[in-house]
């Protein structure tokens, strides 16, 4: 009985250490700092980076020397053979120039001595890389940005069945105590139906939200990057947030166009068109290069070319080569048209840009505050409501009310209720959507 006891004790503790490690927690700070780390997006966004590094060595190395080492072994199967006449008599005799094996080993050692197009590659790789980081920047922005949202609507979600329920079970308790009035001869029909119809709504809205919340725990697991289905536990609540990210002296911050993420990716694009220019503009000029060679090569009639006694015959090349560009029937005069083109147009997009992201910044700021005004609205309003319709049901109960009365108070009240929620959040997600347009992570 002893052994069964432990045994048993000892499953149960294995359980509950399983369905712990199952079930995450997180605050909202915890959930940011998580999907920076796990969420696909940004783990690729990560990868890129690392993969412009190698871009970058990889351009940088084609302008180092360069080694090449070849072994070429030859077998004439049957050999070409040559004409000659030898006596002079007009008479052709065939005869084989080598012998039938050969094996050549040589080494080729080369440098690129200048390229234009080298130098513009060495810039463009540069570039490419801070384009790669300034596009991770981005990424995780929109990572934190797409959290807090999404952990907001769960905590949402949260609330509104919790004030459901509330709502509901007080419904309910009305609608006994009035049907009580009713079968006793001291209350209308109407006034039970007009519960009905509420109760009703209330436990339609409830089973809605119930699914909603199910679907905003999933898109929390995705931006989290774990699985759909995961246990995740919230240890933050809508309230606490909310008055968190108040904070009126955050909208006189002077933010400057020149630091958001949007800009510096909008003349990331300016300065590459500005190099694919000095690219085209660089195959005009001639390439230089240089390459020492050398090697061993052996010849027999029979295959023992590994054998001591073949002999090998070593030779040696020096080489410069020089490329001039001379005609190319127009089309490197068009590739460089082309490419101004598009150079002015990168230019005016970086104008464009600048322009759209003042007016962002200033929607943003005008959002986030109207967020804080409402928010003081509807909570007052909710307070307003409650005692509202506090007083409606007393009212009703003692007859002096109408249910038509109730039912438009428990209406009143319940928008409220939702209204004072939405409001929390926007003031959360606006605060998240200014920091975002703004490169603002704290």
């Amino acid at each position: 009985m002893k052994n069964k006891l432990i045994i048993f004790f000892s499953l149960l503790v294995s359980i509950t250490a399983i369905s712990q490690e199952n079930n995450q927690s997180f605050s909202l700070e915890d959930a940011i700092n998580f999907a920076l780390e796990n969420n696909r997006t940004a783990k690729n966004a990560g990868r890129d980076i690392e993969a412009a590094k190698k871009q970058k060595w990889e351009t940088t190395a084609t302008g180092l020397p360069q080694l090449n080492a070849t072994v070429d072994y030859q077998n004439w199967l049957k050999q070409q053979v040559s004409l000659a006449d030898f006596d002079g008599d007009g008479t052709n005799e065939a005869f084989a120039f080598g012998l039938k094996h050969s094996l050549d080993a040589s080494a080729t050692l080369s440098q690129l001595l200048f390229d234009g197009s080298y130098i513009v590659g060495l810039q463009s790789a540069k570039v490419y890389l801070e384009i790669s980081k300034h596009a991770k920047i981005k990424t995780d922005l929109e990572v934190r940005k797409a959290v807090v949202n999404a952990y907001g609507n769960v905590l949402l979600t949260e609330e509104s069945v919790a004030i459901l329920e509330r709502n509901k079970i007080t419904l309910q308790k009305n609608l006994d105590e009035i049907t009580q009035i009713y079968e006793n001869g001291l209350e209308e029909e109407e006034s039970v139906e007009q519960l009905k119809i509420t109760l009703s709504s209330i436990n339609s809205n409830l089973n809605n939200s119930i699914r909603l919340k199910k679907v905003a725990y999933q898109m929390l697991n995705i931006n989290l990057g774990i699985d759909i289905e995961s246990k995740t536990v919230l240890t933050d609540n809508l309230e606490t947030l909310a008055a968190k990210n108040m904070d009126l002296s955050f909208i006189n911050n002077p933010f400057s166009v020149e630091n958001t993420i949007d800009y510096k990716i909008a003349k990331n694009d300016k300065t590459s068109k500005e190099l694919l220019l000095k690219l085209e503009k660089a195959k005009n000029l001639p390439t230089l290069s240089t390459f020492l060679s050398g090697g061993y090569i052996a010849y027999s009639d029979d295959f023992d070319l590994f054998q001591n006694k073949t002999k090998y015959y070593g030779y040696g090349l020096f080489g410069v080569n020089l490329s001039v560009p001379i005609f190319s029937s127009g089309g490197t005069k068009a590739k460089t048209q082309r490419a101004r083109i598009n150079f002015e147009k990168a230019k005016d997009d970086l104008t464009e840009t600048e322009q759209r992201l003042k007016l962002e910044i200033a929607s943003a700021k005008s959002d986030y505050q109207f967020a804080i005004e409402e928010y003081s609205n509807k909570k007052e309003n909710l307070n307003l409501a409650e005692r509202i319709e506090k007083k409606n049901q007393t009212k009703f109960f003692e007859g002096i009310a109408s249910s038509f009365d109730l039912r438009q108070a428990q209406t009143q009240l319940y928008t409220a209720q939702q209204e004072f929620l939405q409001a929390m959040l926007n003031v959360i997600n606006n605060k998240v959507a200014l920091e975002t347009i703004t490169n603002q992570e704290d």
